[in-house]
């Protein structure tokens, strides 16, 4: 079954809407460790205000950006206090983030372009055009890639200039990508595929039901899988599955801290252990979507409002 880039993009805010529940009704997952040492602050988080609908999120290694859906545009934080550094537009409904060491890229999912933003100042270098629907970004130390959930197509622009050096059939709606330091992988309706980036197709490998965001832990790949609520863990080398793992609410967006993988479920932020999936931490985000490690802290974009929370 595939998916239109409107059909996916509803389902995705009534699956996060519809999740939201009281922290009374739903409370958040809580570490017995770190309940012993009184640490009950780490389940809680600081709410900072950026634009209207905020799904993706990315650090420039010292700043959280947001790319704040509703309002076509993104949001500058500083992360260690959460100062606000700028609102700056781009395209229609902004949706991913990625960062190439100087300039931050923004996917504008209704525009099928692409702008990028030196990271400074927030100043527009630029913007191309892309396949249907740009859903997710990813560097590979070079060239961007853009996954086009409307066309079933990935785009590979060159970072330095924005040139499309390729575009590549992929199998379905691509929805989030990620890079293993020698392959790109791409989430799709109900696979992942692992190609080289020449976009040769190497693997394509089962997991839930519409897998949303993914993220690589230095040796493995984890999947969130949007339909089915649960998480899987591919093992780069080979595609063997490691695990599949509930998350106890639709999965959307993935980060690793070095430890451990966090992954947001609405309206449930988790952390689960690398070994084995279990739930060893978390806290309570209504409306969790994007998330986002800047070294010390977790940061959550909140899709059913204008805030990100840092945990």
């Amino acid at each position: 079954m595939k998916f239109s880039v409107i059909a996916l993009t509803v389902l995705i805010l009534s699956s996060v809407l519809s999740a939201q529940q009281s922290p009374a009704n739903n409370p958040p997952y809580i570490n017995p460790n770190k309940v012993a040492l009184l640490k009950w602050y780490t389940n809680q988080s600081t709410d900072f205000p950026v634009g209207s609908v905020p799904y993706g999120i990315a650090l420039d290694g010292a700043n959280i950006w947001t790319a704040n859906y509703g309002d076509g545009t993104v949001t500058k934080i500083q992360a260690n206090d959460g100062t606000n550094l700028g609102t700056f537009r781009v395209g229609s409904e902004p949706y991913a983030l990625v960062y190439d060491g100087a300039n931050m890229w923004v996917a504008n999912l209704l525009s099928n372009t692409v702008t990028k933003l030196r990271a400074s100042d927030g100043t527009a270098l630029g913007t191309y055009a892309v396949g249907k629907g740009p859903w997710a970004l990813a560097f590979d130390g070079t060239n961007i890639w853009v996954a086009n959930g409307g066309d079933s197509t990935m785009t590979k622009l060159l970072a330095k200039t924005g040139a499309t050096l390729a575009t590549f059939p992929i199998n379905g709606d691509a929805a989030g990508l990620a890079f293993d330091g020698k392959y790109m992988w791409a989430t799709n309706t109900t696979t992942v595929t692992k190609m080289k980036l020449d976009g040769t197709v190497v693997g394509i490998y089962n997991v839930g039901s519409q897998p949303l965001g993914i993220a690589f832990d230095g040796a493995n790949m984890w999947v969130a899988n949007s339909s089915s609520g649960n998480v899987t863990k591919i093992r780069a080398s080979d595609g063997t599955i490691l695990g599949t793992f509930n998350t106890d609410g639709s999965a959307f967006a993935l980060a690793f801290d070095g430890a451990s993988i966090w992954v947001t479920a609405a309206p449930q932020v988790l952390q689960l252990r690398l070994t084995d999936g279990v739930i060893i931490g978390g806290g309570y985000a209504s409306g969790a979507a994007g998330i986002a490690f800047d070294g010390a802290n977790i940061w959550v974009t909140k899709f059913n409002g204008k805030t990100v929370a840092k945990f």
